[in-house]
């Protein structure tokens, strides 16, 4: 089935040309469909003759084949913050020891590694950005190898994409580096996991966390994180509650023996609804298939590059090799870019975001050329 321009499927196409994938997608129909069937079923007759956990079971295996993991490698949390904070508060960290990242990362992936600091004595070490000759701004990969190298270094955290320019790191050089020289490699993979290839194994990557409301088309709220099999027991709980443990539901024999693969990282009850909609998002991802989206979203951005390029706007996101990403962001010397922003979603339907100064335009696999070709002949010429 093509989905591109299906409105039955993506119900948000017949009221919006929506390019904030980056920010929070809209659902598809079937993930709508499934948090309204868990709806229905909770309130017709609470959790019997349901197959909810058998579902998040297969939901388990569903995420662990999105980033080539084992599903024993898998564990629910409730948003990209959850995971990473357990990695940054798990390590048996020694003072001194040193964290590598960029200086233009999402939040989520600054504050723990800032709370570890202060924490455990640690030194937090943030590469900016730069402006390349080609006008991109781009974190220099060289300069995280160099500093990933440094006898101090314990750990690297990176975003696979990053929020703002739609870099995308080349994990698998960093990763490699990690591995040869015993370092620890931490991704946020909330921007990439659903609209690139994510493959944990081949990247070298030790923790992986993302949350679904992005790429993987699913509800705020309900997201993966990956733990390498060999870390599981050496990272302690962010929280510990009724089912970390090896016989979480038997519930009078108190035995504090964690489950030894990452479901020692789910500390309760799961967000259920969420869950079954990422699922259903998931499933729908998994029919179109990873590469198809990829190259489906490299076209789309593509002719958006084309046509703002024509119009005089400078594209600040890289494309060089495999640098692209589904985030274009780009300026302008002559509009008030805030207004330009809120001129299109009020007057035109059509939405894109504003993120640290510049415009962003992130459109998915199912939105149409012809789309692209409306946002373009809007946007005034700069």
């Amino acid at each position: 089935m093509d989905y591109a321009g299906n409105k039955d499927a993506f119900p948000i196409l017949a009221k919006w040309d929506f390019y904030n994938h980056a920010g929070v997608s809209p659902l598809p129909r079937r993930a709508a469909d499934a948090v309204r069937k868990y709806a229905q079923q909770a309130e017709e007759g609470a959790y019997l003759d349901t197959q909810w956990y058998k579902d998040l079971d297969k939901l388990r295996n569903i995420a662990a084949g999105l980033v080539n993991a084992h599903r024993d490698e898998i564990a629910f949390v409730k948003n990209t913050s959850e995971g990473l904070a357990t990695v940054a508060g798990g390590i048996d960290w020694r003072a001194g020891d040193r964290i590598v990242t960029t200086g233009v990362e999402y939040p989520a992936n600054v504050y723990p590694w800032m709370d570890a600091g202060r924490r455990f004595g640690l030194e937090l070490v943030m590469i900016p950005e730069e402006t390349c000759a080609d006008g991109a701004r781009r974190v220099s990969l060289q300069r995280i190898l160099d500093e990933a190298q440094h006898p101090k270094t314990r750990l690297v955290t990176l975003s696979h994409v990053e929020f703002a320019s739609g870099q995308r790191h080349d994990l698998a050089a960093v990763g490699q580096v990690c591995r040869e020289h015993d370092k620890l490699f931490c991704v946020d993979g909330i921007q990439s996991v659903g609209q690139v290839p994510v493959d944990v194994a081949a990247m070298g990557i030790d923790f992986l966390s993302a949350d679904g409301h992005k790429w993987m088309l699913g509800p705020e709220g309900a997201g993966i994180f990956y733990c390498r099999r060999e870390l599981l027991i050496k990272i302690r709980p962010l929280i510990v509650g009724w089912m970390n443990v090896i016989n979480a539901e038997d519930y009078g024999h108190y035995d504090f023996t964690l489950r030894s693969d990452a479901r020692r990282f789910e500390a309760g009850s799961h967000n259920v609804a969420g869950l079954l909609g990422l699922k259903a998002s998931l499933e729908l991802l998994r029919e179109v298939g990873i590469d198809n989206i990829s190259s489906r979203i490299h076209q789309l951005t593509t002719q958006l590059i084309t046509g703002l390029r024509g119009k005089g706007y400078q594209i600040v996101s890289p494309r060089e090799n495999d640098e692209w990403t589904g985030i274009v962001s780009f300026t302008s010397g002559k509009h008030d870019q805030k207004e330009l922003v809120a001129r299109l979603r009020k007057d035109h339907r059509i939405e894109i975001a504003l993120r640290e100064g510049r415009m962003r335009a992130s459109p998915h696999f199912y939105n149409t050329a012809e789309q692209i070709e409306r946002l373009i002949q809007t946007l005034p010429a700069d």
